[in-house]
C-alpha cells in the first residue's frame, strides 16, 4: 500500500494544493478566487463564504496535521481575514456570495456557508490562537444549531405544513463538523451532541425496506412518495458514512463502523452504472425518472468521497469488499478526473465519462474535495500497510 499511499500524497502536495496556491489568491482584496478554467485562469470573481471557508480550512488543516509549511498558513489568513471583514451580516449570518471586493451579494439563505465558515475558523484558532477565531467558531456553530431546524428561515420557497420534509445534508455534515470543533466546544458538550446526529443519519433517513439512505423525509422520519422523497444522493450517503466510521473511531465502536461500512457499500452497489462506469449523481429509490436534469453525471467529489469510504472502510473492517471497490473506483476516477496536461482535476464529467466543462473551480468546486480526499486516502492507505492487515477497531 505504500506506493498508493504515495501516489496520492505526491498528487496533493505536488500538482494539487500547487494550482490552488498559484491562482486563488486574491493579492488586491484578500481572500480567494474559485472560478479558475482548466490553466488556473481566473474567469470569474465573485466569491463564496462557503468556498472561502473550505480553504482557509484545507491549509490550515494540512499545517497542523502534514507540517507547519508558512505558506499555508499565510493561505489560511488570507482567506479568514477577508471573511472577517466582509462574510457576515449584522445578525451574524454568513452570505452565501460577495463581489472581489466583499460587498454583499446572495442573502445568507445557506447554512452551508456557516458550517464552512466555523470549520475554517475552527481549524485555524488550532495554528493562529487568535481569541477572535475561537469566537467566530463557536458563535457560527452556536447559530446553526439555532437554524437547525429551519436553514433557510425566510427564504424558504415552500409554503409551511403542507409537505414539511428535512434534508440530510445538514445532520450529515453536523457529524464532521462536531469532530472538527471538539476543541472549541467542549468534549462534554461533543459527547451530548453525538448520539442526536448519529440517530438522524442512521435511523431517520436510513430507508430499512432498501437499505438505502433517503435524501429527504417528511418531518417524522416517515417516507414521502414525492420527487424529493424518492430522491437518492450516492455520495452524499457515502460521504456520511465515512464521517459515522470517524465517530466509531472516537467511541470505540465496532459496530457502528461495521454498520456504516455495509449501508456505504449498499449505496455504492445501488449507485454504480454498469454501463459506463462511475457513480449517478441523482437517482430515484422507485427508480422512476428524476427530476435532476444532472442525474447521470459523473462528478468529481462524489468519487473521491467514495475513495475516502473505502479506504476507511477496509481500515477498520477488513471487509474485503472494500478493497475490491477502491481498486474499481480508484482506476475509474484517475483516469476520468484527473487532467493529464494541466494540474487540479475536472469536476463535471457526463455519463460516459468525458469532461463537460474544462474548469478547475466555480462557484461549486473549489479548494476542498480533491485534497481532502486525495489526503484521507493517503493518510489511511499509509496507516494500513497491506489490504490485509488487522483492523483498526478490536
Amino acid at each position: 500500500m505504500k506506493q498508493l499511499a504515495d501516489l496520492y500524497k505526491r498528487e496533493l502536495l505536488e500538482n494539487v494544493l500547487p494550482f490552488w496556491i498559484a491562482n486563488s489568491r486574491d493579492e488586491e482584496n484578500g481572500g480567494f478566487f474559485t472560478c479558475l478554467d482548466r490553466q488556473g485562469k481566473v474567469f470569474d470573481t465573485d466569491k463564496f463564504m462557503w468556498l472561502q471557508g473550505r480553504e482557509v480550512w484545507m491549509f490550515s488543516m494540512l499545517y497542523d496535521k502534514v507540517m507547519p509549511n508558512p505558506q499555508w498558513k499565510d493561505m489560511a489568513l488570507l482567506g479568514a481575514r477577508f471573511m472577517e471583514k466582509h462574510g457576515r451580516d449584522v445578525e451574524g449570518n454568513w452570505y452565501f456570495s460577495t463581489t472581489k471586493e466583499g460587498k454583499p451579494l446572495i442573502q445568507p439563505y445557506n447554512i452551508f456557508s456557516d458550517c464552512f465558515a466555523a470549520m475554517g475558523f475552527g481549524a485555524l484558532y488550532k495554528i493562529e490562537q487568535n481569541p477572535e477565531y475561537y469566537a467566530i467558531a463557536k458563535d457560527t456553530f452556536d447559530n446553526i444549531l439555532r437554524r437547525r431546524n429551519d436553514p433557510k428561515g425566510k427564504y424558504t420557497k415552500n409554503v409551511p405544513g403542507t409537505r414539511p420534509l428535512k434534508n440530510f445534508a445538514l445532520p450529515m455534515i453536523l457529524c464532521n463538523l462536531s469532530l472538527e470543533l471538539e476543541h472549541i466546544l467542549g468534549s462534554e458538550k461533543v459527547n451530548q451532541f453525538i448520539p442526536e446526529v448519529l440517530s438522524e443519519v442512521m435511523d431517520v433517513f436510513y430507508h430499512k425496506e432498501t437499505g438505502l439512505i433517503l435524501e429527504n423525509v417528511l418531518a417524522d422520519g416517515s417516507f414521502s412518495d414525492s420527487f424529493e422523497g424518492r430522491l437518492l444522493n450516492p455520495g452524499h450517503a457515502i460521504e456520511a458514512m465515512w464521517f459515522i466510521m470517524d465517530l466509531a473511531v472516537r467511541l470505540n465502536d465496532p459496530a457502528l463502523a461495521q454498520k456504516a461500512c455495509d449501508i456505504g457499500l449498499k449505496m455504492l452497489e445501488h449507485g454504480w452504472d454498469h454501463e459506463y462506469g462511475g457513480i449517478f449523481y441523482f437517482m430515484d429509490i422507485h427508480n422512476r425518472p428524476p427530476q435532476q436534469l444532472e442525474w447521470d453525471q459523473k462528478l468529481w467529489w462524489v468519487h473521491l468521497e467514495t475513495l475516502v469510504f473505502l479506504a476507511k472502510g477496509w481500515q477498520l473492517t477488513g471487509n474485503e469488499a472494500c478493497q475490491a471497490w477502491f481498486e474499481k473506483v480508484h482506476t475509474y476516477t484517475w483516469e476520468h478526473f484527473k487532467d493529464k496536461e494541466h494540474p487540479e482535476w475536472f469536476g463535471y464529467l457526463n455519463r460516459q465519462g468525458q469532461p463537460l466543462l474544462q474548469l478547475k473551480g466555480g462557484k461549486w468546486k473549489g479548494c476542498f474535495h480533491v485534497p481532502r480526499g486525495l489526503y484521507q486516502v493517503w493518510q489511511t492507505l499509509e496507516k494500513s500497510p497491506a489490504f490485509h492487515s488487522q483492523p483498526v477497531i478490536v
